[in-house]
């Protein structure tokens, strides 16, 4: 498979998703373009209205910040659905968070260590938590184990979308579009 293909056009489908310039008052997040928020496009260089930001230069960002900085390309070698679903998630809610998510489910998934060593969530995939992610899916199968992993994802990713509508009644306006367009098949 080549993830380059695959990678741009994940990126694409992203981009269609969040569209193109918005600012909802309800958003913490302030003005946005193409998903990108305004502070995240000034610590990456981009200093022109956020509703003329390049469509590209949103591809450039998500594609270093959200895909190669926290090394979902390493990831997507050994699972790819679980790289793809750990990106939409990184690009929503933050990558550590993302990355949190998958050592959580796989300290969760290790009988007890017996077939890997517990991982520090601490949001950074490492040597340890590509080991992990290895021996999870040599003991449960490639397919099998990708499918239960991600299972495992998604609940936590509902379970904080949940979380965030009842810490902060704004967020309400945003959560039947969470779990719609962020959970699941899309």
């Amino acid at each position: 498979m080549d993830l380059a293909i695959d990678v741009d056009t994940m990126i694409d489908g992203l981009l269609e998703r969040e569209g193109g310039y918005v600012n909802n008052p309800a958003d913490k997040g302030g003005p946005t373009c193409f998903g990108i928020t305004e502070a995240v496009a000034r610590a990456n260089g981009y200093m022109g209205a956020m509703r003329q930001l390049p469509q590209a230069e949103a591809a450039a960002i998500y594609r270093q910040l959200y895909w190669l900085r926290p090394r979902l390309d390493e990831v997507a070698k050994r699972a790819p659905r679980v790289a793809a679903e750990l990106f939409d998630t990184g690009v929503n809610m933050g990558p550590a968070v993302a990355i949190t998510f998958l050592q959580r489910a796989l300290t969760a998934l290790n009988r007890n260590g017996a077939d890997y060593p517990d991982l520090v969530p601490d949001g950074r995939i490492g040597g340890q938590s590509l080991h992990a992610l290895d021996a999870f899916l040599a003991a449960r199968g490639a397919t099998g184990g990708e499918t239960v992993l991600m299972r495992a994802l998604e609940a936590l990713q509902g379970e904080r979308y949940l979380r965030l509508a009842e810490r902060r009644p704004a967020n309400e306006a945003f959560l039947y579009g969470w779990l719609a367009n962020r959970i699941g098949d899309r």
